[in-house]
This record gives structure tokens, C-alpha cells and sequence, in this order.
């Protein structure tokens, strides 16, 4: 191998888009595949060096400062998505709403949003490798891996910012199609319950309703009832770890195909009846400005899925 194909120094300026955010989270994505111990301790010892200067990993890097990274491996190369899988190719048809700003897509269920967790690739790495020269996607939030519906990419740092921004304010509406056992209290509009993570023996991390827990509160509606069943239409308000289905499970309605914190021996029956494989939770409506002059917030919604649509068909024929 010749010298050349080494890691060099290299001199990057700080773009405007790309303002606002802290060095050690710049790092982490331009560093891919690079451990995140490694980078702060680059950054420790003066490796890293923001205008010939020593920074500490939380300074947050400003338009047209000059960045120093020092010759690091990246794992790029071992990250690369194929493209010509059927489900990456699907995402391009998946979306439901993009401008120069957004990408909205109706990410499919057992999908996870990013690689990880026994997946190579998720949507954000996905729609990398279709789009090789977009100069910025990141997730603007996240869905869980079972879940499916609206998700917002964005396609400008600025954009990212002011949708984050409206997502700490509570200026942004998300709301959520969900089955749930039993027959949801007619009273129970808002369920307002901390919840907070916990670690059980084999590693899992789960949620649970504590009253040492963060802050919380979701909205439900009914939409529909059946036997029983209730098709609930959700809207949490804060922006919590599976939080709509820690909330509805507090109040004795877990979700249908809720693996975590449904009821097992239902899941299975409707399994084996073929009403519904998988946790019934669609996220099918998003309102949102994507600047802040805009007057008018943005309306895209997500249709249910086909498999979803079926499980609702079926129930009401046995109503």
C-alpha cells in the first residue's frame, strides 16, 4: 500500500448550513464509523483544532471556521448500502411530500430509522446511498422500528434546526392511528403520566410509568370501536420513548401487536387468525412550518397501510 491511500490531515470550513452545532456531533457524523471515545479524546489532546485553536468538545462551531481534522480511519467503506435492494429502491416511492427543505416519507414497518440495533442500514442510510449527492439528509425524529407512517428527513442544516426548535415550542402536531385492547374510557381525553427507562436483567430497555420520570402527556381520541377493541387516534405532546404505548397500556389498552408491553396471548391469536402480524401503530399525520416566515404549517398525511386497512376491514365485519 502506498502512502498516498493513507488518513491526512485534513482542513474543512464550517458552512453556514452546518453552524450551530457542537464540534464532538459535527465529528461523529463527518467521522463515520469512527468511535465516539476516539473522537473526544482527539479533541482532549489538541488534535482537533478550530482556528489553529484548542476547543473544548462542547464549543459549537460557527460559518467559516476552519476545522482541523487529524488523519483518521473512517469505516466508510463497510457501510455502504445496497442500492439495488427491493427495500431501499421502495423508499423513493415511499414519499409522500418533499420540497428543497423536506423530505416526508411513510417509512414501512420493520424498518428501523438508522443502522444498529441488528440492522447494517435504516431509512437515513438508505436514502443516502439512493441520493449520493445530496449534500445534507438527517432525521428530523424518529419512529420506532415496528411503527409506521410519516417520518421528516431534512435536507438543510438551518431547516433541521427550525423544525427542532418548533419541536421543543410543542409547534409541531404528530398524530398517530393506534389499536388498542378493550374499550377506551370515554373520559380519558389526555393521559398525563411520567415515564422513565429502565433496564431489565437480559439487557432490554423498557419504559414504565414512575413517578421519578420525565415529564409526559398524550392525547387520545376515539375514532372507532369494535367488540373489543378501540381505534384511538393519539397526539403526544411531549416527545417521550414509546410513549403512546406505555400511556395507553397505564390506562389497561395496551396496543394490538405490542410486543413489549401487550397482551402476548392476544398478539397470537390474531397471528394465527391472520388479522394482524405485526403492532398496530401508524403515524399518519404531521403539521409543520419549514421557515419561519411561513404563515400557513404544512398538512401531509400517511394513508393506512394495506395490512393495517385489513385488520380494521376484518373487525368490523365481526361488529
Amino acid at each position: 500500500m502506498s502512502n498516498d491511500s493513507r488518513p491526512k490531515v485534513r482542513f474543512v470550513e464550517v458552512s453556514a448550513e452546518e453552524e450551530g452545532q457542537r464540534i464532538d456531533n459535527y465529528l461523529v457524523k463527518t467521522l463515520k464509523g469512527v468511535p465516539k471515545s476516539r473522537i473526544y479524546k482527539m479533541v482532549r489532546k489538541g488534535e482537533v483544532r478550530v482556528n489553529k485553536g484548542r476547543i473544548k468538545a462542547e464549543y459549537k462551531i460557527k460559518a467559516g471556521d476552519f476545522i482541523r481534522i487529524p488523519p483518521v480511519q473512517t469505516a466508510q467503506r463497510d457501510q455502504e448500502v445496497p442500492v439495488k435492494l427491493n427495500v431501499v429502491q421502495s423508499l423513493e416511492d415511499a414519499i409522500i411530500y418533499e420540497d428543497e427543505r423536506i423530505i416526508v416519507l411513510n417509512k414501512p414497518s420493520g424498518m428501523a430509522v438508522h443502522g444498529g440495533s441488528g440492522m447494517s442500514f435504516g431509512v437515513i442510510e438508505a436514502l443516502r446511498a439512493l441520493r449520493p449527492t445530496a449534500p445534507f439528509l438527517e432525521l428530523v425524529h424518529r419512529l420506532d422500528r415496528d411503527t409506521s407512517g410519516c417520518l421528516m428527513i431534512a435536507k438543510r442544516r438551518s431547516t433541521l434546526r427550525f423544525i427542532h426548535k418548533q419541536l421543543q415550542e410543542k409547534k409541531i402536531s404528530k398524530r398517530y392511528w393506534a389499536l388498542v385492547t378493550g374499550h377506551w374510557p370515554a373520559k380519558q381525553k389526555f393521559v398525563d403520566a411520567p415515564l422513565r427507562k429502565f433496564q431489565v436483567k437480559s439487557g432490554e430497555r423498557l419504559v414504565r410509568v414512575s413517578d421519578d420520570g420525565k415529564p409526559c402527556l398524550t392525547s387520545f381520541k376515539v375514532v372507532e370501536r369494535f367488540k373489543e377493541l378501540t381505534l384511538v387516534s393519539a397526539e403526544p405532546i411531549t416527545g417521550r420513548t414509546h410513549q403512546i404505548r406505555v400511556h395507553a397500556q397505564s390506562v389497561g389498552c395496551s396496543l394490538v401487536g405490542d410486543d413489549k408491553y401487550g397482551d402476548d396471548a392476544l398478539n397470537q391469536q390474531f397471528k394465527r387468525d391472520g388479522l394482524c402480524e405485526r403492532l398496530f401503530l401508524h403515524a399518519y399525520s404531521l403539521e409543520f412550518k419549514v421557515r419561519p416566515e411561513d404563515k400557513n404549517r404544512i398538512k401531509v398525511e400517511a394513508p393506512l397501510p394495506d395490512d393495517l386497512q385489513h385488520t380494521v376491514n376484518q373487525l368490523r365485519k365481526q361488529t
